[in-house]
Protein backbone atom coordinates (compact mmCIF):
# COMPACT_ATOMS: atom_id res chain seq x y z
CA UNK A 1 0.00 0.00 0.00
CA UNK A 2 1.36 3.38 -1.04
CA UNK A 3 0.26 6.50 0.81
CA UNK A 4 1.33 10.05 0.13
CA UNK A 5 2.63 12.23 2.89
CA UNK A 6 1.09 15.67 3.46
CA UNK A 7 2.63 18.44 1.39
CA UNK A 8 4.56 16.27 -1.14
CA UNK A 9 4.36 17.12 -4.79
CA UNK A 10 3.80 15.08 -7.93
CA UNK A 11 4.53 11.37 -7.68
CA UNK A 12 7.03 11.52 -10.56
CA UNK A 13 9.36 13.58 -8.36
CA UNK A 14 8.75 11.71 -5.09
CA UNK A 15 11.36 9.29 -3.69
CA UNK A 16 10.63 5.74 -4.79
CA UNK A 17 12.67 3.07 -2.98
CA UNK A 18 15.30 5.67 -2.06
CA UNK A 19 15.96 7.09 -5.57
CA UNK A 20 14.13 9.76 -7.56
CA UNK A 21 13.62 9.76 -11.29
CA UNK A 22 15.73 12.93 -11.57
CA UNK A 23 18.53 11.25 -9.66
CA UNK A 24 18.28 8.21 -11.88
CA UNK A 25 18.57 10.38 -14.95
CA UNK A 26 21.47 12.30 -13.46
CA UNK A 27 23.23 9.00 -12.78
CA UNK A 28 22.54 7.56 -16.23
CA UNK A 29 23.75 10.59 -18.21
CA UNK A 30 27.29 10.87 -16.80
CA UNK A 31 27.65 7.10 -16.84
CA UNK A 32 26.72 6.92 -20.50
CA UNK A 33 29.00 9.89 -21.24
CA UNK A 34 31.89 8.25 -19.41
CA UNK A 35 31.38 5.00 -21.29
CA UNK A 36 31.35 6.85 -24.58
CA UNK A 37 34.52 8.70 -23.63
CA UNK A 38 36.20 5.45 -22.69
CA UNK A 39 35.17 3.87 -25.98
CA UNK A 40 36.65 6.86 -27.82
CA UNK A 41 39.87 6.74 -25.82
CA UNK A 42 40.48 3.03 -26.29
CA UNK A 43 41.71 3.09 -29.93
CA UNK A 44 43.88 6.16 -29.30
CA UNK A 45 45.50 4.65 -26.23
CA UNK A 46 46.03 1.33 -27.93
CA UNK A 47 47.46 2.79 -31.13
CA UNK A 48 51.06 1.83 -31.64
CA UNK A 49 51.42 -0.23 -28.48
CA UNK A 50 51.02 -3.70 -29.97
CA UNK A 51 49.58 -4.88 -26.62
CA UNK A 52 46.71 -7.08 -27.86
CA UNK A 53 45.90 -8.41 -24.40
CA UNK A 54 45.47 -4.90 -22.98
CA UNK A 55 43.23 -3.86 -25.90
CA UNK A 56 41.04 -6.98 -25.58
CA UNK A 57 40.63 -6.51 -21.82
CA UNK A 58 39.69 -2.86 -22.26
CA UNK A 59 37.07 -3.68 -24.92
CA UNK A 60 35.61 -6.49 -22.81
CA UNK A 61 35.12 -4.19 -19.82
CA UNK A 62 33.57 -1.50 -22.02
CA UNK A 63 31.11 -4.02 -23.52
CA UNK A 64 30.10 -5.25 -20.04
CA UNK A 65 29.50 -1.67 -18.92
CA UNK A 66 27.38 -0.93 -21.98
CA UNK A 67 25.21 -4.05 -21.42
CA UNK A 68 24.66 -3.09 -17.78
CA UNK A 69 23.78 0.45 -18.78
CA UNK A 70 21.17 -0.86 -21.27
CA UNK A 71 19.62 -3.01 -18.53
CA UNK A 72 19.51 -0.05 -16.18
CA UNK A 73 17.84 2.17 -18.82
CA UNK A 74 15.15 -0.53 -19.48
CA UNK A 75 14.36 -0.75 -15.75
CA UNK A 76 14.18 3.02 -15.51
CA UNK A 77 11.72 3.18 -18.43
CA UNK A 78 9.46 0.55 -16.80
CA UNK A 79 9.54 2.36 -13.46
CA UNK A 80 8.70 5.69 -15.11
CA UNK A 81 5.70 4.07 -16.80
CA UNK A 82 4.34 2.66 -13.52
CA UNK A 83 4.89 5.93 -11.67
CA UNK A 84 2.96 7.77 -14.37
CA UNK A 85 -0.02 5.42 -13.89
CA UNK A 86 0.03 5.95 -10.14
CA UNK A 87 0.31 9.71 -10.64
CA UNK A 88 -2.99 9.80 -12.58
CA UNK A 89 -5.01 8.77 -9.45
CA UNK A 90 -6.09 11.37 -6.82
CA UNK A 91 -3.50 11.81 -4.13
CA UNK A 92 -4.56 10.23 -0.79
CA UNK A 93 -4.68 12.42 2.26
CA UNK A 94 -3.02 11.43 5.49
CA UNK A 95 -5.53 10.62 8.31
CA UNK A 96 -5.93 13.07 11.14
CA UNK A 97 -5.68 10.29 13.74
CA UNK A 98 -4.58 6.69 13.24
CA UNK A 99 -4.34 5.39 9.68
CA UNK A 100 -7.13 3.11 8.54
CA UNK A 101 -7.36 1.07 5.36
CA UNK A 102 -8.66 3.06 2.40
CA UNK A 103 -10.25 1.21 -0.50
CA UNK A 104 -8.34 1.59 -3.75
CA UNK A 105 -9.98 3.30 -6.69
CA UNK A 106 -10.63 1.45 -9.90
CA UNK A 107 -7.64 3.24 -11.48
CA UNK A 108 -5.19 1.86 -8.94
CA UNK A 109 -5.70 -1.86 -8.63
CA UNK A 110 -3.90 -4.09 -6.23
CA UNK A 111 -1.88 -5.48 -9.14
CA UNK A 112 -0.65 -2.00 -10.02
CA UNK A 113 0.49 -1.48 -6.45
CA UNK A 114 2.36 -4.76 -6.45
CA UNK A 115 3.91 -3.88 -9.81
CA UNK A 116 5.05 -0.50 -8.52
CA UNK A 117 6.57 -2.06 -5.41
CA UNK A 118 8.36 -4.63 -7.53
CA UNK A 119 9.60 -1.87 -9.84
CA UNK A 120 10.84 0.03 -6.83
CA UNK A 121 12.83 -2.97 -5.65
CA UNK A 122 14.27 -3.45 -9.12
CA UNK A 123 15.08 0.26 -9.31
CA UNK A 124 16.93 0.01 -6.00
CA UNK A 125 18.89 -2.98 -7.32
CA UNK A 126 19.51 -1.19 -10.61
CA UNK A 127 20.75 1.88 -8.78
CA UNK A 128 23.15 -0.24 -6.72
CA UNK A 129 24.28 -1.99 -9.87
CA UNK A 130 24.73 1.32 -11.70
CA UNK A 131 26.84 2.66 -8.84
CA UNK A 132 28.96 -0.52 -8.98
CA UNK A 133 29.35 -0.05 -12.75
CA UNK A 134 30.34 3.57 -12.18
CA UNK A 135 32.95 2.54 -9.62
CA UNK A 136 34.26 -0.14 -11.99
CA UNK A 137 34.49 2.37 -14.79
CA UNK A 138 36.39 4.80 -12.56
CA UNK A 139 38.86 2.10 -11.63
CA UNK A 140 39.25 1.00 -15.26
CA UNK A 141 39.82 4.53 -16.52
CA UNK A 142 42.30 5.17 -13.71
CA UNK A 143 44.31 2.00 -14.34
CA UNK A 144 43.95 0.99 -17.99
CA UNK A 145 44.67 4.35 -19.67
CA UNK A 146 47.69 4.89 -17.43
CA UNK A 147 49.02 1.41 -18.17
CA UNK A 148 48.26 1.67 -21.88
CA UNK A 149 49.73 5.18 -22.11
CA UNK A 150 52.84 3.98 -20.32
CA UNK A 151 53.14 1.11 -22.81
CA UNK A 152 52.68 3.52 -25.71
CA UNK A 153 55.46 5.74 -24.38
CA UNK A 154 57.80 2.92 -23.39
CA UNK A 155 59.58 2.88 -26.75
CA UNK A 156 60.09 6.67 -26.59
CA UNK A 157 61.16 6.84 -22.96
CA UNK A 158 64.83 7.28 -22.18
CA UNK A 159 66.71 6.88 -18.94
CA UNK A 160 66.11 9.84 -16.63
CA UNK A 161 62.88 10.96 -18.29
CA UNK A 162 59.77 9.01 -17.31
CA UNK A 163 56.17 9.63 -18.48
CA UNK A 164 54.28 12.19 -16.36
CA UNK A 165 52.13 11.13 -13.42
CA UNK A 166 48.34 11.42 -14.04
CA UNK A 167 47.03 14.87 -13.13
CA UNK A 168 44.60 14.96 -10.22
CA UNK A 169 46.09 12.07 -8.26
CA UNK A 170 48.75 14.32 -6.76
CA UNK A 171 49.51 17.82 -7.94
CA UNK A 172 53.06 17.59 -6.63
CA UNK A 173 53.68 14.31 -8.47
CA UNK A 174 52.32 15.81 -11.66
CA UNK A 175 54.91 18.61 -11.51
CA UNK A 176 57.80 16.50 -10.24
CA UNK A 177 60.62 15.94 -12.75
CA UNK A 178 62.86 12.92 -13.14
CA UNK A 179 65.83 15.19 -13.87
CA UNK A 180 68.34 15.94 -11.10
CA UNK A 181 68.72 19.32 -9.44
CA UNK A 182 66.22 22.19 -9.55
CA UNK A 183 63.71 20.73 -12.01
CA UNK A 184 59.97 20.61 -12.65
CA UNK A 185 57.52 19.24 -15.20
CA UNK A 186 55.50 21.72 -17.27
CA UNK A 187 51.81 21.02 -16.43
CA UNK A 188 49.83 19.36 -19.20
CA UNK A 189 52.91 18.52 -21.29
CA UNK A 190 55.65 15.91 -21.62
CA UNK A 191 58.31 18.59 -21.02
CA UNK A 192 60.67 18.82 -18.06
CA UNK A 193 62.81 21.87 -17.26
CA UNK A 194 65.99 21.83 -15.20
CA UNK A 195 68.01 24.75 -13.86
CA UNK A 196 71.62 23.96 -13.04
CA UNK A 197 74.96 25.60 -12.45
CA UNK A 198 77.33 26.61 -9.71
CA UNK A 199 78.84 29.55 -7.88
CA UNK A 200 82.63 29.38 -7.91
CA UNK A 201 85.44 31.46 -6.48
CA UNK A 202 89.17 30.88 -7.05
CA UNK A 203 92.26 32.63 -5.81
CA UNK A 204 95.87 32.13 -6.92
CA UNK A 205 99.37 33.15 -5.89
CA UNK A 206 102.23 33.20 -8.44
CA UNK A 207 105.76 32.66 -7.15
CA UNK A 208 107.60 33.65 -10.36
CA UNK A 209 106.67 36.09 -13.09
CA UNK A 210 103.61 38.32 -12.84
CA UNK A 211 100.70 36.71 -14.70
CA UNK A 212 97.42 38.42 -13.85
CA UNK A 213 95.24 36.00 -15.80
CA UNK A 214 93.20 33.55 -13.72
CA UNK A 215 93.08 31.28 -16.81
CA UNK A 216 96.65 31.38 -18.22
CA UNK A 217 97.64 29.34 -21.27
CA UNK A 218 100.67 27.16 -20.45
CA UNK A 219 102.27 28.28 -23.70
CA UNK A 220 102.04 31.94 -22.69
CA UNK A 221 103.72 32.15 -19.29
CA UNK A 222 106.39 34.89 -18.90
CA UNK A 223 109.91 34.04 -20.08
CA UNK A 224 112.85 34.37 -17.71
CA UNK A 225 114.27 37.86 -17.84
CA UNK A 226 111.08 39.43 -19.28
CA UNK A 227 109.55 42.52 -17.58
CA UNK A 228 106.76 40.37 -16.07
CA UNK A 229 109.36 37.99 -14.66
CA UNK A 230 111.30 40.86 -13.13
CA UNK A 231 108.19 42.19 -11.37
CA UNK A 232 107.52 38.92 -9.58
CA UNK A 233 104.27 37.17 -8.74
CA UNK A 234 101.11 38.46 -7.05
CA UNK A 235 97.79 37.26 -5.60
CA UNK A 236 94.46 37.52 -7.51
CA UNK A 237 90.94 36.17 -6.88
CA UNK A 238 87.88 35.89 -9.13
CA UNK A 239 84.37 34.46 -9.32
CA UNK A 240 83.84 35.09 -13.03
CA UNK A 241 83.65 31.41 -13.95
CA UNK A 242 80.42 30.90 -12.01
CA UNK A 243 77.96 29.25 -14.38
CA UNK A 244 74.26 28.68 -14.90
CA UNK A 245 72.15 26.94 -17.52
CA UNK A 246 68.66 25.80 -18.50
CA UNK A 247 68.08 22.28 -19.76
CA UNK A 248 64.76 20.98 -21.14
CA UNK A 249 63.68 17.48 -22.18
CA UNK A 250 60.49 16.67 -24.04
CA UNK A 251 59.07 13.31 -25.11
CA UNK A 252 58.11 13.30 -28.80
CA UNK A 253 57.11 10.64 -31.31
CA UNK A 254 60.69 10.84 -32.67
CA UNK A 255 62.37 10.41 -29.30
CA UNK A 256 63.53 12.85 -26.64
CA UNK A 257 64.11 16.48 -27.57
CA UNK A 258 66.71 18.05 -25.31
CA UNK A 259 67.72 21.72 -25.40
CA UNK A 260 70.39 23.58 -23.45
CA UNK A 261 71.38 27.21 -23.01
CA UNK A 262 74.41 27.78 -20.79
CA UNK A 263 76.62 30.74 -19.95
CA UNK A 264 79.11 32.17 -17.48
CA UNK A 265 80.89 35.47 -16.86
CA UNK A 266 84.29 34.34 -18.13
CA UNK A 267 84.30 36.65 -21.13
CA UNK A 268 86.09 39.47 -19.29
CA UNK A 269 88.97 39.52 -16.84
CA UNK A 270 89.28 38.53 -13.21
CA UNK A 271 88.39 42.08 -12.18
CA UNK A 272 85.73 42.76 -14.84
CA UNK A 273 83.44 39.78 -15.47
CA UNK A 274 81.46 39.76 -18.74
CA UNK A 275 78.65 37.35 -19.59
CA UNK A 276 79.37 34.97 -22.44
CA UNK A 277 77.42 32.23 -24.15
CA UNK A 278 78.95 28.79 -23.66
CA UNK A 279 76.38 26.43 -25.17
CA UNK A 280 73.10 26.73 -27.06
CA UNK A 281 71.90 23.57 -28.78
CA UNK A 282 69.04 21.14 -29.37
CA UNK A 283 69.32 17.36 -29.73
CA UNK A 284 66.57 15.01 -30.90
CA UNK A 285 66.61 11.23 -30.86
CA UNK A 286 66.88 8.11 -28.76
CA UNK A 287 69.67 6.16 -27.10
CA UNK A 288 70.24 4.46 -30.45
CA UNK A 289 70.47 7.53 -32.69
CA UNK A 290 70.35 11.29 -32.07
CA UNK A 291 71.07 14.50 -33.99
CA UNK A 292 72.39 17.70 -32.37
CA UNK A 293 72.53 21.22 -33.84
CA UNK A 294 73.84 24.41 -32.23
CA UNK A 295 76.85 25.60 -30.25
CA UNK A 296 78.24 22.79 -28.10
CA UNK A 297 81.50 21.27 -26.90
CA UNK A 298 83.60 20.13 -29.81
CA UNK A 299 83.77 16.43 -30.49
CA UNK A 300 87.53 16.80 -30.01
CA UNK A 301 87.19 18.03 -26.40
CA UNK A 302 88.64 15.94 -23.61
CA UNK A 303 88.93 16.91 -19.94
CA UNK A 304 91.05 14.04 -18.73
CA UNK A 305 91.48 14.90 -15.07
CA UNK A 306 90.04 17.17 -12.39
CA UNK A 307 91.58 20.59 -11.73
CA UNK A 308 90.69 23.72 -9.78
CA UNK A 309 92.09 26.18 -12.30
CA UNK A 310 89.75 27.28 -15.14
CA UNK A 311 92.40 27.36 -17.86
CA UNK A 312 92.81 25.40 -21.08
CA UNK A 313 95.46 23.13 -19.64
CA UNK A 314 98.20 21.43 -21.58
CA UNK A 315 96.93 18.71 -23.97
CA UNK A 316 93.32 19.41 -23.06
CA UNK A 317 90.76 20.84 -25.45
CA UNK A 318 87.85 23.03 -24.38
CA UNK A 319 86.60 24.33 -27.74
CA UNK A 320 82.89 25.22 -27.99
CA UNK A 321 81.55 26.05 -31.44
CA UNK A 322 78.60 25.75 -33.82
CA UNK A 323 78.13 22.26 -35.22
CA UNK A 324 75.83 19.53 -36.48
CA UNK A 325 76.48 16.19 -34.80
CA UNK A 326 75.08 12.67 -35.02
CA UNK A 327 75.48 10.09 -32.25
CA UNK A 328 74.74 6.40 -32.71
CA UNK A 329 75.01 3.32 -30.50
CA UNK A 330 77.08 0.88 -32.54
CA UNK A 331 77.09 -2.00 -30.07
CA UNK A 332 77.06 -2.82 -26.39
CA UNK A 333 79.08 -0.09 -24.70
CA UNK A 334 80.25 1.33 -28.05
CA UNK A 335 79.19 4.80 -29.26
CA UNK A 336 80.07 6.44 -32.55
CA UNK A 337 79.85 10.18 -33.31
CA UNK A 338 80.41 12.40 -36.33
CA UNK A 339 80.28 16.19 -36.47
CA UNK A 340 80.58 19.05 -38.93
CA UNK A 341 81.97 22.01 -36.97
CA UNK A 342 82.69 25.68 -37.51
CA UNK A 343 86.26 26.32 -38.76
CA UNK A 344 88.84 28.97 -37.88
CA UNK A 345 92.13 29.22 -39.74
CA UNK A 346 94.87 30.64 -37.53
CA UNK A 347 98.44 31.09 -38.75
CA UNK A 348 101.68 32.76 -37.60
CA UNK A 349 103.84 34.95 -39.82
CA UNK A 350 106.54 37.52 -39.25
CA UNK A 351 103.88 40.16 -38.57
CA UNK A 352 102.24 38.12 -35.78
CA UNK A 353 99.38 35.66 -35.24
CA UNK A 354 96.26 36.04 -37.43
CA UNK A 355 92.80 34.56 -37.80
CA UNK A 356 89.96 35.61 -40.15
CA UNK A 357 88.72 38.33 -37.79
CA UNK A 358 92.17 39.91 -37.25
CA UNK A 359 93.39 43.04 -38.99
CA UNK A 360 96.68 43.50 -40.81
CA UNK A 361 97.88 47.12 -40.78
CA UNK A 362 94.26 48.26 -40.42
CA UNK A 363 93.02 46.12 -43.28
CA UNK A 364 91.62 42.65 -43.80
CA UNK A 365 93.29 39.48 -42.55
CA UNK A 366 94.76 37.04 -45.09
CA UNK A 367 93.41 34.09 -43.04
CA UNK A 368 90.36 32.46 -44.63
CA UNK A 369 87.77 29.82 -43.71
CA UNK A 370 86.81 27.77 -46.75
CA UNK A 371 85.08 24.67 -45.36
CA UNK A 372 83.97 23.23 -42.00
CA UNK A 373 86.06 20.94 -39.85
CA UNK A 374 85.06 17.27 -39.95
CA UNK A 375 85.45 15.21 -36.77
CA UNK A 376 84.67 11.64 -35.72
CA UNK A 377 84.87 9.80 -32.42
CA UNK A 378 84.51 6.28 -31.01
CA UNK A 379 83.99 5.64 -27.29
CA UNK A 380 83.76 2.33 -25.48
CA UNK A 381 82.62 2.08 -21.85
CA UNK A 382 82.22 -1.06 -19.76
CA UNK A 383 82.63 -1.83 -16.05
CA UNK A 384 84.37 1.48 -15.38
CA UNK A 385 86.75 1.14 -18.34
CA UNK A 386 86.68 3.90 -20.94
CA UNK A 387 88.54 3.76 -24.25
CA UNK A 388 88.31 6.55 -26.80
CA UNK A 389 89.67 7.44 -30.24
CA UNK A 390 89.02 10.58 -32.26
CA UNK A 391 90.15 12.16 -35.49
CA UNK A 392 89.66 15.26 -37.61
CA UNK A 393 90.28 16.66 -41.08
CA UNK A 394 90.29 20.40 -41.85
CA UNK A 395 91.28 22.83 -44.58
CA UNK A 396 93.43 25.96 -43.94
CA UNK A 397 93.84 28.84 -46.39
CA UNK A 398 95.30 32.33 -46.75
CA UNK A 399 94.47 34.90 -49.47
CA UNK A 400 96.94 37.80 -49.60
CA UNK A 401 95.02 39.67 -52.32
CA UNK A 402 93.28 42.75 -50.95
CA UNK A 403 95.40 42.85 -47.78
CA UNK A 404 98.46 44.79 -46.66
CA UNK A 405 100.64 41.67 -46.75
CA UNK A 406 102.53 42.89 -49.79
CA UNK A 407 102.70 39.38 -51.20
CA UNK A 408 101.78 37.81 -54.53
CA UNK A 409 98.08 37.32 -55.02
CA UNK A 410 96.32 33.98 -55.09
CA UNK A 411 95.14 31.53 -52.46
CA UNK A 412 97.40 29.10 -50.63
CA UNK A 413 95.92 26.11 -48.83
CA UNK A 414 97.02 23.20 -46.69
CA UNK A 415 95.26 20.27 -45.08
CA UNK A 416 95.15 19.76 -41.35
CA UNK A 417 94.48 16.43 -39.66
CA UNK A 418 94.81 14.84 -36.25
CA UNK A 419 94.39 11.61 -34.31
CA UNK A 420 94.10 11.07 -30.57
CA UNK A 421 93.35 8.21 -28.19
CA UNK A 422 92.81 7.90 -24.44
CA UNK A 423 92.15 5.24 -21.83
CA UNK A 424 90.57 5.48 -18.38
CA UNK A 425 91.17 2.42 -16.23
CA UNK A 426 89.74 1.75 -12.75
CA UNK A 427 92.47 0.59 -10.39
CA UNK A 428 90.11 -1.92 -8.75
CA UNK A 429 90.86 -4.14 -11.75
CA UNK A 430 94.28 -4.63 -10.13
CA UNK A 431 93.06 -4.75 -6.53
CA UNK A 432 89.86 -3.84 -4.72
CA UNK A 433 92.01 -2.06 -2.13
CA UNK A 434 92.41 0.84 -4.59
CA UNK A 435 88.68 1.62 -4.33
CA UNK A 436 87.46 4.06 -7.02
CA UNK A 437 91.00 5.24 -7.99
CA UNK A 438 91.59 5.82 -11.72
CA UNK A 439 94.56 5.85 -14.07
CA UNK A 440 94.24 7.95 -17.23
CA UNK A 441 96.48 8.17 -20.28
CA UNK A 442 96.20 10.11 -23.56
CA UNK A 443 98.34 10.69 -26.65
CA UNK A 444 97.83 12.61 -29.91
CA UNK A 445 99.54 13.53 -33.15
CA UNK A 446 98.50 15.85 -35.98
CA UNK A 447 99.29 18.68 -38.34
CA UNK A 448 97.41 21.97 -38.41
CA UNK A 449 95.42 21.22 -35.23
CA UNK A 450 96.88 23.96 -33.03
CA UNK A 451 93.52 25.64 -32.46
CA UNK A 452 92.31 22.50 -30.66
CA UNK A 453 95.37 22.47 -28.35
CA UNK A 454 95.60 26.15 -27.48
CA UNK A 455 97.34 25.33 -24.19
CA UNK A 456 100.60 24.51 -25.96
CA UNK A 457 100.33 26.17 -29.37
CA UNK A 458 98.56 29.42 -28.50
CA UNK A 459 96.04 28.37 -31.13
CA UNK A 460 98.43 28.30 -34.07
CA UNK A 461 97.53 25.95 -36.90
CA UNK A 462 100.24 26.80 -39.44
CA UNK A 463 103.20 29.05 -40.29
CA UNK A 464 103.59 31.24 -43.36
CA UNK A 465 106.43 33.20 -44.94
CA UNK A 466 103.98 35.90 -46.01
CA UNK A 467 105.42 39.39 -45.48
CA UNK A 468 109.06 38.26 -45.17
CA UNK A 469 111.61 40.22 -47.21
CA UNK A 470 113.20 37.17 -48.85
CA UNK A 471 109.91 35.66 -50.06
CA UNK A 472 109.95 34.97 -53.76
CA UNK A 473 107.22 33.34 -55.77
CA UNK A 474 104.27 31.66 -54.12
CA UNK A 475 103.48 32.30 -50.47
CA UNK A 476 103.82 29.22 -48.27
CA UNK A 477 101.38 27.90 -45.67
CA UNK A 478 102.79 25.02 -43.64
CA UNK A 479 100.60 23.06 -41.24
CA UNK A 480 102.43 22.73 -37.92
CA UNK A 481 103.17 19.16 -36.75
CA UNK A 482 102.27 18.67 -33.09
CA UNK A 483 102.21 15.77 -30.68
CA UNK A 484 101.92 15.17 -26.97
CA UNK A 485 100.93 12.86 -24.13
CA UNK A 486 99.34 13.04 -20.67
CA UNK A 487 99.38 10.64 -17.73
CA UNK A 488 97.15 11.24 -14.71
CA UNK A 489 96.15 9.44 -11.53
CA UNK A 490 93.04 10.11 -9.44
CA UNK A 491 93.46 9.03 -5.82
CA UNK A 492 90.61 8.72 -3.31
CA UNK A 493 91.97 9.00 0.23
CA UNK A 494 88.45 8.36 1.44
CA UNK A 495 84.95 9.24 0.21
CA UNK A 496 85.31 12.95 1.08
CA UNK A 497 88.96 13.57 0.15
CA UNK A 498 90.61 12.95 -3.23
CA UNK A 499 93.65 14.12 -5.20
CA UNK A 500 94.68 14.37 -8.84
CA UNK A 501 98.28 14.04 -10.02
CA UNK A 502 99.08 14.69 -13.69
CA UNK A 503 102.01 15.30 -16.02
CA UNK A 504 101.72 16.51 -19.63
CA UNK A 505 104.24 17.03 -22.41
CA UNK A 506 103.71 18.68 -25.81
CA UNK A 507 105.99 19.50 -28.77
CA UNK A 508 105.67 21.46 -32.05
CA UNK A 509 108.00 21.44 -35.05
CA UNK A 510 108.37 24.50 -37.29
CA UNK A 511 109.81 25.17 -40.78
CA UNK A 512 113.32 26.63 -40.95
CA UNK A 513 112.18 30.12 -41.93
CA UNK A 514 110.64 30.50 -38.46
CA UNK A 515 114.15 31.23 -37.16
CA UNK A 516 114.19 34.37 -39.32
CA UNK A 517 111.34 35.98 -37.37
CA UNK A 518 112.54 39.10 -35.58
CA UNK A 519 114.03 38.09 -32.17
CA UNK A 520 111.81 39.22 -29.31
CA UNK A 521 108.80 39.85 -31.60
CA UNK A 522 105.33 38.52 -30.81
CA UNK A 523 105.71 35.98 -33.59
CA UNK A 524 109.07 34.65 -32.35
CA UNK A 525 107.94 34.49 -28.71
CA UNK A 526 104.78 32.53 -29.60
CA UNK A 527 106.60 29.55 -31.13
CA UNK A 528 106.72 27.01 -28.30
CA UNK A 529 108.85 24.04 -29.22
CA UNK A 530 108.23 22.22 -25.94
CA UNK A 531 105.77 22.74 -23.08
CA UNK A 532 105.50 20.75 -19.84
CA UNK A 533 102.95 20.94 -17.04
CA UNK A 534 102.37 19.17 -13.72
CA UNK A 535 99.37 19.18 -11.36
CA UNK A 536 98.79 18.11 -7.77
CA UNK A 537 95.66 18.95 -5.80
CA UNK A 538 93.60 17.99 -2.78
CA UNK A 539 89.81 18.36 -2.97
CA UNK A 540 87.35 18.01 -0.08
CA UNK A 541 83.73 17.13 -0.88
CA UNK A 542 81.88 16.83 2.47
CA UNK A 543 78.68 15.51 0.84
CA UNK A 544 80.30 13.02 -1.55
CA UNK A 545 78.96 9.48 -1.94
CA UNK A 546 79.99 6.28 -3.68
CA UNK A 547 77.07 4.19 -4.94
CA UNK A 548 77.58 0.93 -6.78
CA UNK A 549 81.19 1.88 -7.35
CA UNK A 550 80.29 5.26 -8.90
CA UNK A 551 81.56 8.43 -7.20
CA UNK A 552 79.38 11.52 -6.81
CA UNK A 553 80.99 14.65 -5.37
CA UNK A 554 77.78 16.20 -4.04
CA UNK A 555 77.02 19.91 -4.16
CA UNK A 556 80.17 21.36 -2.53
CA UNK A 557 83.89 21.14 -3.38
CA UNK A 558 86.72 22.96 -1.63
CA UNK A 559 90.29 22.47 -2.79
CA UNK A 560 93.95 23.42 -2.92
CA UNK A 561 96.17 22.98 -5.99
CA UNK A 562 99.79 23.33 -7.07
CA UNK A 563 100.57 23.94 -10.74
CA UNK A 564 104.00 23.79 -12.41
CA UNK A 565 104.53 24.95 -16.01
CA UNK A 566 107.59 25.30 -18.23
CA UNK A 567 107.88 26.33 -21.86
CA UNK A 568 110.85 26.47 -24.24
CA UNK A 569 110.58 28.51 -27.43
CA UNK A 570 111.98 27.56 -30.83
CA UNK A 571 115.43 29.13 -31.29
CA UNK A 572 116.02 29.48 -27.54
CA UNK A 573 117.66 32.64 -26.21
CA UNK A 574 118.50 33.85 -29.72
CA UNK A 575 114.80 34.08 -30.57
CA UNK A 576 113.87 35.57 -27.18
CA UNK A 577 115.84 38.77 -27.67
CA UNK A 578 118.42 40.62 -25.65
CA UNK A 579 118.37 39.98 -21.90
CA UNK A 580 115.81 37.17 -22.06
CA UNK A 581 116.06 33.45 -21.73
CA UNK A 582 114.54 31.06 -24.18
CA UNK A 583 112.33 29.46 -21.53
CA UNK A 584 109.92 30.35 -18.75
CA UNK A 585 108.88 28.65 -15.52
CA UNK A 586 105.74 29.30 -13.48
CA UNK A 587 104.78 28.03 -10.02
CA UNK A 588 101.22 28.77 -8.95
CA UNK A 589 99.20 27.87 -5.85
CA UNK A 590 95.43 27.97 -6.06
CA UNK A 591 92.44 27.84 -3.75
CA UNK A 592 88.94 27.12 -5.04
CA UNK A 593 85.39 26.55 -3.80
CA UNK A 594 82.36 25.59 -5.90
CA UNK A 595 78.75 25.19 -4.76
CA UNK A 596 76.46 23.47 -7.29
CA UNK A 597 72.71 23.60 -7.69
Amino acid sequence: MIAASPGEGDAAERPVAGITAGARKRLAVPLATALGLAATMAPALAQGTGDAATIAELRRQLNDMQRQLSRFEAMQARLDQLEARVARQPAARAPAVAPVPVPQSRSATRNDVRAAQEAAREARAAADEAQAVSRGFAQATAALPAATAAAALSERTVAGLEPPEPMGRSFEDALRADLPGVAFRVPGTDTQVRLYGFAKVTGHLDLNGRNQSDAPLPGGIPLRGSPADQQGGEFTASARFSRFGVDTRTLTSWGTLETRIEGDFGGGTSANATFRLRQAWAELGTERFAVLAGQANSLWNEGLFETIIDATNLNQSFIRQAQIRVTARLGKGLTGQFSIEAPETQYTAAAGVFNPSSTLDGGASPAFNVMPDFLARLTYRSNGIELGARGMVRQLQIRPAGTAAGAPSGATSTTGWGLAAHARLPMRLISESFGPDELVGMAYYGEGIGRYFAGSTNGQDALSNIGMANVQGRVSLDATPAWGATLAYRRFWNTQFRSNFAYSYARQDFPSYALDFTPGSAAALSLNREVQQGFANLIWSPFAEVRNGVFGSGWLDVGLEYLYTRRDIAGGAAAAGAGKSGYGVANRFLFGAVARF
